[in-house]
């Protein structure tokens, strides 16, 4: 059974579970990178967000909604 987490950003959970991928959250003083939220992988830097969000749940879904197409580039589907 998914959790509500799975049902609400299914491709955020596939690129941690599936693809291993990880994500990051957050700002890092030290680093050049200003965004709030990242995506990375073996290869390396695969996303970054904005500098900020509204919200938790928005940075989510921009997250979520940019892994579709990294996704499908990925794996053709």
């Amino acid at each position: 059974m998914a959790s509500p987490f799975e049902d609400t950003y299914p491709n955020i959970d596939r690129w941690v579970n599936e693809h291993e991928g990880w994500i990051e959250i957050g700002y890092d003083v030290d680093s050049p990178l200003n965004s709030f939220l990242r995506a990375l992988d073996a290869g390396g830097m695969s996303w970054e967000g904005l500098d900020s969000y509204p919200s938790l749940d928005a940075a989510f879904q921009d997250l979520d909604d940019a892994l579709t197409e990294i996704l499908r580039d990925l794996y053709g589907e």
